[in-house]
């Protein structure tokens, strides 16, 4: 980073140095201890060189100190700590799974912060008093960073991925020396080769990963914790090519650690799970946070046999027994992911099984669109994401309308899931299928989660958290919330924002399909689907009205970088702008303006093709991070028209995404607005005050200030009778009936009105329309 970070600060720090060294697949391998309330074990990191050094000269060398000086810089009074010494002695030939068990039992003896000092006698490698120490080390070692938090870290080593029989065909072109450098190249051109491998051969690569992750260590490396980040070096590596390529991190979780949540179920029984807090997976494991670094990755965990292991993984895992009384789990991936999408869930769960029958999942056809030969066109085109197995290129996957779904619950919840979750998804899945095609991932689980969970649904892949709130009360919350998180496999999982601040392109999308899945599910005629979702979108204005003006205005921008959105720094580090801030987590700007300009932007383009350019978007960017500006440009593209009603990219930035407040309609989607509020029977004076000043009611068309001056009349607001009067004198192409609203109300102060704007207006106006305004009001 250009400069030290403040850890009081409201901005979430991003540290990992994804420039220089990019993840692309873990091996984890955890032991899950419910009385400690700790998971402590192994990750493996199989990197590659990042996209600023990919492309090595002979100049790497030279260039080496001015390219990391800024980051010595920056961690000069940090002390650099190696291993403790019990976990020295753990041979370095034990197999993968005696790593994970290697020090139990023993004393932990970290710091609160995860350093450990105690180590320089027992490994004989001298440590420095800080990290770039000129003196001692020179100032040219490469520092690989990590996000992390709250996690002891016990030792870190080198991977001897050389050391893997049949591992030579992935080093052909490789000569095997005796020299050490010789030697780390080789590792990490297997590395390379591993990682690289074509998407047909991911069975073969998932094997090489897992059979790599057990090899022995070659040597450990120095490494320090802070406060957001762990830092690793090895001595005289100067660049991130020659880095080794391979590295293995014994860790610990803490029991306050923010990623997870240790509870008990609806039950009474213990259970953990990771949470959607702000700090994402990096107090569950080592990791590189920037949604950049996608990657794969494949977990093995372990835990009690009563305990069911849910996570974000391809396979419905089947569990293994190693001994009496524990169970083994595993799980993978082989879509690239960011690690902050990596969930899991373990506890008491009972899986809901399925009803004799089978539920209708048909749509009303009437409500479908179907497919164009576009549409089909686009499937045949060639995917724009990195190499991996997709479904969207799997014709039987293009055809898979309803995946395959599980439901898992406390036992207490059971019959409410079977009557009612079990009988909604398939319904819900169908319908997003009807919308926009192939589905992203192959299977998906369901689990009720306890009561303490901070909101109605969370989805990762293949998994969807559930709060028990959505249960009572019928289908209706249950299912729009189904809806919500299934968008979410497009919108938010398979599409991910490349700026973790544009949470609008997950959220906001994920509310405007809800609706749209939801109306499909329920199978609801036209007109019911218009009656629905009018109403929707006149409680969501009225809540984003309240957000408004109960809100800092810095917090409703949704694109707080606004022209820098999507900038790093030299090392591919980067801060979340206001991600700590408590009071954004509770806050639903993001979803209900991002909701409202994709309404918008539908009534504007027309429904059909609307949805049609999301399922073309879909095709082409799945498996991709994308900023705001790929999908209106290409939606803008798509409509050309649009353009000469002066719809434009810029000006969706200037009065939607980059501003504070409510967000400027257009004068149709006022009059929508209006029309909607008129059907409401009472508005209080204030609602109407801050309406008037939201939208600048006075100065717009008389499309619009004739339902300013109804809703005036209907809810006798008198601060308003003067814009009545002045419409009634001024519009009078437009404000006859407005007389007779004025009579109907029997109010006297309005009646008053009438007869005053007549008695002004009489001796000019049209014949026939005096004659029939003299009619209502004698």
């Amino acid at each position: 980073m250009e400069k030290q970070l403040d850890p009081m600060k409201d901005d979430l720090p991003l540290m990992a140095n994804t420039s220089h060294m990019l993840v692309k697949h873990y091996t984890l391998d955890l032991d899950v201890d419910f009385k400690s309330q700790i998971i402590e074990g192994i990750i493996v990191f199989f990197f590659e060189t990042g996209s600023r050094y990919r492309k090595t000269s002979s100049t790497d060398e030279e260039g080496c100190q001015s390219q990391f000086d800024e980051t010595c810089k920056i961690r000069a009074s940090e002390p650099c700590h190696i291993p403790v010494t019990d976990l020295s002695a753990c041979s370095s030939t034990m197999e993968y799974n005696d790593f994970a068990v290697c020090g139990k039992g023993e004393k932990d003896t970290s710091d609160k912060n995860g350093n450990h000092s105690n180590g320089e006698q027992a490994s004989g490698i001298p440590s420095s008093k800080n990290c770039c120490d000129i003196e001692n080390h020179g100032s040219t070692d490469f520092l690989l960073v990590l996000d992390c938090c709250d996690l002891s870290v016990l030792k870190v080593e080198e991977v001897d991925v050389a050391a893997v029989a049949d591992i030579e065909k992935f080093a052909r072109s490789a000569k095997l020396t005796d020299a050490s450098e010789e030697l780390g190249n080789l590792r990490n051109q297997i590395v390379h080769e591993l990682v690289t491998l074509p998407a047909d051969r991911w069975k073969e690569q998932l094997y090489y990963y897992t059979r790599c992750s057990q090899a022995p260590g070659c040597g450990e490396l120095l490494f320090t914790t802070g406060t957001w980040s762990l830092e690793i070096r090895k001595l005289g590596i100067c660049t991130p090519r020659d880095f080794p390529h391979a590295i293995r991190i014994w860790y610990k979780t803490k029991p306050e650690g923010r990623s997870v949540t240790w509870t008990t179920d609806q039950s009474g029984r213990p259970c953990v799970y990771t949470m959607g807090s702000p700090i994402n997976n990096r107090a569950l494991f080592p990791c590189q946070e920037p949604p950049v670094a996608l990657s794969t990755w494949q977990a093995t965990v372990r835990t009690a046999a009563r305990f069911v292991v849910l996570m974000s993984g391809e396979n419905s895992a089947e569990p293994v027994q190693l001994q009496e009384g524990i169970l083994s789990w595993y799980y993978y991936v082989t879509m690239p992911m960011p690690a902050s999408t990596f969930t899991i869930a373990i506890g008491c769960w009972e899986e809901v099984k399925q009803q004799p029958f089978t539920a209708d999942v048909q749509t009303n056809s009437d409500f479908s669109l179907p497919f164009s030969q576009a549409d089909l066109r686009w499937h045949e085109e060639r995917c724009g994401h990195v190499e991996y197995p997709c479904r969207f290129q799997n014709p039987a996957a293009r055809l898979q309308t309803v995946i395959p779904y599980r439901v898992f619950a406390p036992w207490c919840l059971m019959e409410n899931c079977k009557e009612l979750v079990l009988q909604l998804i398939p319904q819900c899945l169908s319908a997003a299928y009807t919308t926009l095609g192939t589905h992203p991932f192959s299977r998906l689980d369901v689990l009720i989660v306890p009561s303490n969970f901070s909101s109605l649904g969370m989805a990762s892949p293949h998994i969807i958290f559930l709060s028990q709130s959505v249960l009572p009360g019928g289908q209706h919350l249950c299912g729009a919330r189904l809806c919500h998180e299934i968008a979410h496999a497009w919108f938010g999982l398979a599409i991910g924002a490349r700026d973790w601040t544009e949470e609008w392109i997950s959220e906001g999308f994920a509310t405007y399909l809800e609706d749209i899945f939801w109306a499909r599910a329920q199978q609801l005629s036209h007109d019911e689907v218009k009656g629905q979702q009018e109403l929707k979108a006149l409680l969501r204005w009225r809540r984003l009205r309240d957000e408004v003006q109960n809100s800092e205005e810095e917090l409703q921008v949704l694109r707080p970088n606004k022209e820098n959105t999507g900038e790093v720094s030299e090392s591919g580090a980067s801060v979340v702008k206001h991600g700590l801030k408590a009071e954004k987590i509770f806050l639903q700007v993001h979803y209900l303006k991002g909701y409202f300009l994709l309404r918008s932007l539908a009534r504007a383009i027309g429904e059909a093709s609307y949805l049609a350019s999301l399922r073309k978007f879909v095709h082409k960017f799945h498996g991709q991070l994308v900023l705001s500006q790929d999908f209106l440009y290409m939606l803008l593209e798509d409509i050309p028209e649009q353009k000469e009603s002066g719809l434009t990219v810029e000006s969706i930035f200037q009065n939607w995404l980059d501003t504070s407040g409510m967000p400027k309609l257009l004068p149709d989607q006022l009059v929508l607005l209006l029309e909607s509020l008129l059907e409401e029977k009472t508005l209080c004076p204030r609602t109407l005050q801050c309406l008037e000043k939201t939208y600048k009611l006075r100065e717009q068309d008389a499309e619009v200030r004739h339902r300013w001056c109804e809703l005036i009349v209907k809810h006798k607001y008198v601060p308003g009778y003067g814009d009545v009067e002045k419409f009634l004198r001024e519009d009078q192409a437009m404000g006859v009936y407005l007389y007779g609203e004025l009579m109907v109300n029997e109010d006297a102060k309005q009646q008053e009105l009438a007869y005053k704007c007549f008695a002004a207006a009489q001796e000019h106006m049209d014949v026939s329309s005096a004659k029939v305004v003299a009619e209502m009001l004698f």
